[in-house]
């Protein structure tokens, strides 16, 4: 019996005992339907923390941050000049591997008021033109100060969204688009005119989220609807929230006029709050990270009070994450699909027994041990790959209702590598259940297998 006979055989047997052949699958079914669906909402979840990790600067974004001395050099500790303006030049000058160099002044604890309304904004920095291209920001409306107004330190300011919202008001709130280029407004009794807005920043949940709300609005207790403003909650839309809550005001206005006397005892402090930096190319990461770190011994004098805090950091933490969901969803998935081999396995044996006398005339008419062997195992692989077709189009159906559930996260995504995956160990969990049966039917002695009643 050549292999296509022997897999139309064990669909006339499946077909034969539909009811019973279903229960069987139904293990594989779960199984296969699970562990696809389980690396769908993973891989939802990877996108998600890759997009917010792509929105604070991409993955070639460097970080120059203060640290502690060495041990060694603990009787330096008091000389150690920290992040300065110096650096900036130095990194810029003979650092040719680090192709864009940021430096930034904030301010904390900032009031920005206008005509009696107040907003805190999460980032208030004072920072050079090329802060956008480090960070990944777009203007929408306006422009960004030029290089020219930082030199004068003068008194104009990009904002967010969010503080557009809460101090003009929200699209939804009056109807239209804000649009606030040449208002006027007060950081900590400071005015400065406003001359650019950033775009509204938003991930897929922010998105869904925004969408939503639209279509199921939630009234508050005075009446008026609640509007969402798409900043998300979860803990991966963090970096769209931040986007949106930022303000920045050129680097030189921020020292004139707010931290050139805000030291101990009024004493200026020259000192940067960050150093961004970004490499010409990630493949050459590590030889641009030494070189910045050659200048910068130079321009700290020798004292190591300086590390770099690579995004490689942020990604390895994702791939923890993810390989640890991954595990723990496979693991059960896997369960199920052994499960539903050992329901192949029962229903097979319970075929053999039911079969005993049509083996015996197969080998009797001259069927070799080989081919009885061989038709046990199909019928077991067909049954399995039966239950992981059916399992693979569950789990699509299984996707969408999770969608439908949570409307607002991060949609699952099905990838081929998991259907195939899953597509596979069904397969391999059919033969490995089929094994034991073909076994004991193969070794069947006709003249038994005969008289078998």
């Amino acid at each position: 019996m050549n292999l296509l006979n022997s897999i139309l055989v064990g669909f006339k047997e499946i077909w034969a005992h539909k009811f019973r052949s279903l229960l069987t699958m139904m293990g594989i079914v779960l199984g296969v339907s699970s562990l696809v669906a389980m690396s769908a909402l993973v891989k939802g979840m990877e996108n998600g923390m890759k997009e917010a990790l792509i929105a604070m600067g991409g993955l070639d974004k460097v970080l120059l941050r203060d640290q502690d001395v060495p041990p060694y050099q603990h009787h330096l500790a008091d000389q150690a000049p920290g992040r300065t303006i110096k650096d900036v030049y130095a990194l810029k000058r003979s650092a040719p591997l680090i192709r864009l160099v940021s430096p930034e002044m904030d301010l904390q604890r900032v009031r920005i008021t206008r005509a009696g309304k107040t907003s805190t904004p999460a980032e208030f920095v004072g920072v050079w033109p090329e802060a956008v291209a480090m960070n990944l920001h777009e203007i929408q409306y306006g422009r960004f100060f030029s290089p020219i107004e930082d030199e004068n330190a003068s008194s104009v300011i990009v904002i967010g969204t969010r503080i557009r919202d809460e101090l003009f008001g929200s699209p939804e709130e009056m109807g239209r688009e804000i649009v606030p280029l040449g208002e006027t407004v007060n950081v900590n009794g400071q005015p400065f005119t406003i001359i650019g807005m950033f775009t509204h920043y938003e991930g897929e949940r922010e998105r869904k989220e925004r969408e939503l709300a639209k279509t199921q609005p939630k009234p508050e207790p005075n009446g008026r609807l609640r509007r969402d403003r798409g900043w998300g909650r979860g803990r991966s839309n963090w970096a769209f929230r931040r986007k949106n809550d930022t303000a920045y005001i050129p680097l030189n206005t921020m020292w004139v006029k707010f931290r050139s006397a805000s030291g101990a005892g009024n004493i200026p402090d020259p000192r940067l709050s960050d150093i961004d930096l970004k490499v010409a190319s990630l493949d050459l990461l590590e030889p641009a990270l030494q070189q910045a770190r050659n200048v910068l011994m130079i321009t700290h004098n020798g004292i190591e009070d300086f590390t770099f805090q690579t995004q490689e950091n942020s990604i390895e933490n994702i791939k923890i994450t993810i390989h640890n969901a991954r595990m723990s969803g496979g693991i059960i998935a896997a369960i199920s699909l052994l499960v539903g081999g050992i329901g192949i396995m029962n229903i097979m044996l319970a075929s053999i027994t039911e079969r005993i006398r049509e083996i015996g005339i197969r080998k009797a008419i001259g069927a070799s041990n080989t081919a009885i062997f061989l038709q046990i195992v199909v019928e077991s692989v067909v049954i399995a790959l039966l239950g992981a077709l059916v399992g693979l189009a569950a789990s699509w159906g299984l996707v969408q209702l999770l969608a439908a559930l949570t409307p607002t996260d991060n949609s699952p995504v099905i990838t081929p590598l998991a259907m195939l995956v899953a597509f596979a160990f069904s397969a391999g969990v059919g033969l490995a259940a089929g094994l034991f049966p073909a076994f004991k039917a193969a070794r069947l002695d006709p003249i038994e297998a005969l008289r078998y009643e």
